[in-house]
């Protein structure tokens, strides 16, 4: 039966404009999982294919260029997550889903949990900056919680050889992803923890998907790393893969490579250190040297307007002092020395370096002749100058004018004459020779 209002009459198109409006309305933005069929990209990019399940299927399409981000090649059989609005094709009458965005099923749900510990985690302030302890300038003795057969052990083992061979590095094998893994890695991280004996520990593995790194994204493990009293490196996948024990630990590295640079220093960069330390203090020592030569410079400027005997015998003094004070430096300076290199014969026995052991072992039979050659000249040096200074002083003793057939007149309560006018007729004074004195009276003084 026709109606007669033509204006109810629609068109094929108006009522599909209306059904597409009405379902765009209705259903907001969803996810839909389901298993990829009758997959096709034509020339202009786009992506069509059908998403089904064992009772129904639905249309789907997803438009360049989102389409070229996916990261999986989108194949028939698959099963993924997808998620998209609900729309109506109007050309052909047909409902379909637009998608941005599809993953396969079994990542997708391993990423939603992963995000979803991680924001809890973060919540509690298990990755917070604050609590992170820096690396030990000088590690001795470094744990690898690894596969004993990766890829990664090797890296980090050979980079640690390369740079700094006298690090010791232990490897604590463990599983490193499938079932089980991560109580593993928890039990050995808390061993090596109670042992005591590892200044570092770093959890290494190589790259692989978000399911082989999933033992990495455990609760109970980022817990452990959080609680640790040793510092922890975290080097697990690829630079672009982040795990939950990145977060955790004091410090995360891209790669198990650059772990092991960030643990240790380069041996040259510490040869250049010594050398630099080693001028410093043979710098030190010539100042010190210097400062001591010029106070006793003026020692022996102050000395002069003393007494002769009473400035040779301090003069003495201050030699012996100087000397025993030279002395007991050189000793110390010998001890350290020979301590010094004590321990590098130590060191480089360790590493089985011949050749400089018995460089080293020349360089202090060389040393050892240093000190006494040393203070040899320097007593030669001190035994000439005192000659020289006796010899001066010697010189302007009025005893050596005396010597020369001169005699010194004085009162009996000491005053030198050394005029006429210092005595009158009738006083008695002292005459001083050389080999005596003589009790003369003055009878007269002629001007």
């Amino acid at each position: 039966m026709r109606n007669d209002d033509a204006s109810e009459v629609l068109t094929p198109s108006q009522l599909n404009t209306l059904a597409r409006d009405l379902l765009e309305g209705a259903f907001p933005l969803i996810w839909v999982g389901g298993e990829l069929g009758n997959v096709s990209r034509p020339s202009s990019g786009h992506l069509y294919f059908t998403l089904k399940d064992s009772r129904a299927q639905v249309r789907c399409a997803m438009f360049k260029p989102k389409s070229t981000w996916l990261r999986f090649q989108p194949r028939d059989g698959l099963q993924v997550l997808a998620r998209g609005r609900l729309t109506l094709y109007e050309a052909r009458g047909e409902y379909q889903l637009v998608l941005d965005h599809m993953e396969e099923a079994g990542e997708g749900a391993l990423r939603r949990a992963y995000e979803e510990l991680r924001t809890r985690l973060a919540a509690e302030g298990l990755f917070d900056t604050e609590r992170k302890r820096p690396l030990p300038r000088f590690v001795r003795r470094i744990g690898v919680i690894t596969s004993p057969s990766g890829a990664a052990v090797r890296d980090v083992l050979s980079v640690l050889a390369r740079r700094f061979p006298l690090v010791e590095a232990d490897v604590l094998p463990v599983p490193v992803q499938g079932s089980g893994a991560a109580a593993q890695i928890v039990e050995m991280l808390r061993d090596a923890i109670a042992s005591e004996r590892y200044d570092v520990l770093v959890l290494a593995r190589g790259g692989g998907s978000l399911e082989d790194l999933w033992a990495f994204n455990d609760e109970h493990l980022a817990r452990a790393i959080a609680a640790s009293p040793i510092p922890i490196v975290s080097a697990v996948g690829h630079e672009t893969d982040f795990s939950l024990s990145d977060f955790a630990a004091d410090v995360r590295a891209p790669t198990p490579s650059v772990a092991a640079e960030l643990m240790v220093p380069h041996r040259d960069d510490l040869l250049h250190r010594l050398r630099i330390l080693e001028a410093r203090l043979l710098n030190l020592q010539g100042q010190r040297l210097r400062q001591a030569m010029q106070r006793t410079d003026r020692a022996q400027l102050r000395l002069n307007a003393w007494k002769p005997r009473a400035r040779l015998d301090l003069l003495r003094r201050r030699q012996n002092e100087a000397l025993r004070r030279l002395i007991a430096g050189w000793r110390r300076q010998f001890e350290r020395e020979e301590a010094r290199l004590r321990h590098a014969d130590t060191v480089l026995r360790a590493s089985h370096p011949q050749r400089r052991i018995a460089r080293l072992r020349e360089r202090m039979a060389a040393i050892s002749q240093r000190p006494q050659n040393a203070i040899a000249r320097r007593l030669g040096n001190e035994a000439l100058r005192l000659r020289g200074l006796a010899r001066s002083l010697e010189a302007v003793s009025p005893l050596a004018t005396v010597a020369r057939g001169y005699s010194i007149l004085s009162h009996d309560d000491g005053r030198i004459v050394r005029s006429v006018l210092d005595a009158s007729p009738g006083d008695r004074l002292d005459a001083r020779l050389v080999d005596g004195s003589l009790r003369v009276k003055v009878i007269g003084h002629d001007e």
